[in-house]
């Protein structure tokens, strides 16, 4: 077994040392086991953490293993650190386009990339805080850094530098999470290359920089580097941007990174990264042309692999796949029915919030299983929304116009454009839209996107319409405060009420009327 001792983040500066004191203490102590648990959590990423702190505030006895860093990918290397980045960038980006606010920016005005990265690591790790070791003992869980390992219908192993211990549990979770996984491309590995994983452990800017990749991770930090001043190539296997998002939405996307300075390549075929003088060469086809480029990093936005390895997922029974993970149903039980799993470990949506959510399940399923008169939770009534966070950010919930047909329903969509919202065009923030779709004929709501500065805040109000069974005329009906940019969400809907008002309904108020004159 792999020696868990102390572990070091790097730049092993103070904030990353406050960051690893909190998540991975050097000192920690594992506890002495006692009895055996109602529920043993493996992995203290989002999942993890709420399905131990919510268990121990239910009364559970619950034990949680992590054997890296507490918190998982969004607080280490991923949401946190990355939006703390592009935060950094926008400012960046806003004094550049000082000018257009009567705000005259003198030249030679300083730009300093490592005094940005510092002040990401400083809020990371005041953050941290909240999924320390410590504040999880506090509230009443007992928490082992080390490797945990199922060796027995009922016992998990916990190995680590300080010494092993053996867990005894009712109910198990695994919450393992998932990591970055290389693109199979010639010559990558070799060359060297950076994920989510390492780029926040950058403190110079990169001159250059090749982002393979135009998903989510890989749309988000080329945006953010270009507005630093790097100069970016991204490179997409398909044409445009985004290709699971909205086509419109995408576009408007991609005009915003083109603004900002960012070469797409897409439809990249024959892509090579190799060493060479003075930084590393990629290659690439791109719409019949071919490139050849220096660059000083790379950074790979795609692909991710489960973590399912020295688990000993075979000794109780577990069935999981490499590529797609724990196989789980929609109760989130494994084919052993006393272990669940949540998270990236076994689900398709790999968000943050999707693993709160899929916590939840797992509490209610493992803790309080049928008999009990709870019934069960499932995954087939999660109501998904997810944001990516460029300028402007694209967010949605539900399905899309072709799910919708595909599955035989006929659909109304309906848009309305930020450049007829008053607040947007004071903002310099007009450059989107919401769209909506309905089923046929009625207010039911199949799915919304929205295109917009603060779209991911702006996409609740569907979402939360979704989950109650509410339709379009809930959001008619409800006053909104004016003027801001989230007025485009009744507009659409307004849009929507418009179309309600027949003719035949048209030819009788026009009756009505005309009698009361």
């Amino acid at each position: 077994m792999t020696n868990h001792g102390p572990v070091t983040v790097l730049p092993n500066d103070e904030y990353n040392q406050a960051l690893v004191n909190n998540v991975h203490p050097p000192t920690w102590v594992n506890p002495e086991p006692s009895g055996r648990y109602n529920i043993v959590v493996i992995g203290a990423g989002t999942a993890g953490l709420v399905t131990a702190a919510v268990s121990a505030a239910l009364g559970a006895k619950v034990a949680l293993i992590e054997k890296h860093l507490m918190g998982g990918d969004c607080l280490n290397v991923g949401c946190v650190p990355s939006k703390g980045v592009i935060r950094a960038s926008r400012a960046w980006s806003d004094v550049r386009r000082a000018d257009e606010f009567g705000v005259h920016v003198p030249p030679g005005v300083k730009y300093d990339f490592a005094a940005a990265m510092a002040r990401m690591r400083k809020l990371r790790a005041r953050i941290s805080h909240t999924d320390s070791a410590h504040r999880y003992t506090k509230l009443g869980v007992d928490v082992f850094i080390g490797e945990g390992r199922f060796t027995g219908p009922d016992t998990i192993e916990v190995t680590s530098w300080a010494g092993d211990r053996t867990l005894r549990f009712k109910k198990a979770a695994i919450c393992t999470g998932a990591r970055a996984a290389a693109a199979p491309t010639p010559g990558l590995k070799e060359a060297g290359y950076l994920t989510n994983e390492t780029v926040f452990t950058l403190t110079d800017l990169p001159a250059r920089v090749g982002v393979i990749g135009a998903g989510p991770i890989g749309c988000e930090l080329a945006q953010a580097f270009a507005r630093f001043g790097s100069r970016v190539y991204l490179v997409e296997a398909m044409h445009g941007i985004m290709p699971k998002e909205d086509r419109d939405g995408a576009e408007i996307v991609l005009k915003s990174m083109l603004r900002d300075g960012i070469q797409l390549l897409c439809c990249g075929k024959e892509l090579k990264i190799s060493k060479a003088e003075g930084g590393k060469r990629m290659t690439v086809d791109s719409h019949g042309q071919h490139y050849d480029i220096m660059v000083d990093e790379v950074l790979v936005g795609v692909g991710r692999a489960p973590n399912v390895e020295g688990l000993g997922l075979d000794t109780v029974g577990v069935t999981y796949d490499t590529k797609t993970g724990v196989k789980v149903n929609d109760r989130l039980q494994t084919t052993n029915p006393s272990i669940f799993a949540a998270g990236d470990v076994c689900f398709p949506f790999q968000f943050t919030h999707a693993a709160d959510a899929m916590a939840q399940i797992v509490i209610q399923n493992a803790l309080f299983p049928h008999p009990f008169g709870l019934g069960y939770a499932s995954t087939n009534s999660l109501i998904m929304p997810w944001a990516t966070f460029t300028e402007p950010e694209v967010a949605h919930v539900g399905m899309y116009e072709a799910d919708a047909k595909a599955k035989g329903l006929e659909v109304d969509t309906f848009t309305f454009k930020l450049d007829e919202v008053d607040r947007a065009i004071l903002d310099g923030e007009d450059n989107g839209f919401a769209r909506v779709h309905v089923k046929k004929g009625t207010d039911q709501i199949l799915g919304a996107t929205i295109v917009a500065y603060h779209a991911g805040d702006m996409i609740n109000e569907f979402s939360v319409l979704m989950k109650a069974g509410l339709g379009l005329s809930a959001i008619t009906n409800t006053i909104h405060p004016y003027p801001t940019q989230a007025e485009v969400v009744k507009k659409v809907a307004n849009a929507w009420r418009k179309t309600t008002l027949t003719e035949g309904k048209k030819r009788l108020l026009s009756k009505l009327f005309a009698w009361m004159r």
